[in-house]
């Protein structure tokens, strides 16, 4: 009774681990996407970023690259509409984060 009840639960714990997992991929069918150099296009236009590379990961759009003040970007994108999913970045010593949070609040 009891292995079988650590078996069920192992099996239940894969099967919800996967099922979360699975969440994060992008799911646009493929006939669907827009060519990456649009991508790169757009984010060059809008946002400044300096595209050091784009590949295909889970379905989604990952682009690297550099912000206009040097920053490391790491975002992903929905390949048919190119909508930004995910976004991180990492800043040097001597920035910070105001530039994507907007201006402070007054008071």
């Amino acid at each position: 009774m009891k292995s079988a009840f650590m078996a069920s639960t192992t099996l239940l714990s894969a099967l919800l681990c996967g099922y979360a997992l699975a969440d994060d991929d992008c799911s646009d069918p493929v006939n669907q996407w827009q060519p990456r150099e649009t991508l790169r296009q757009q984010v060059e236009q809008q946002y400044g970023w300096s595209v050091q590379r784009i590949k295909v990961d889970d379905g989604c759009y990952k682009l690297m690259g550099l912000d206009r003040k040097g920053n490391v970007i790491q975002a992903s994108f929905l390949p048919a509409s190119l909508h930004l999913r995910t976004l991180k970045i990492y800043f040097q010593d001597d920035s910070d984060a105001r530039d994507y949070l907007g201006s402070p609040l007054s008071q």
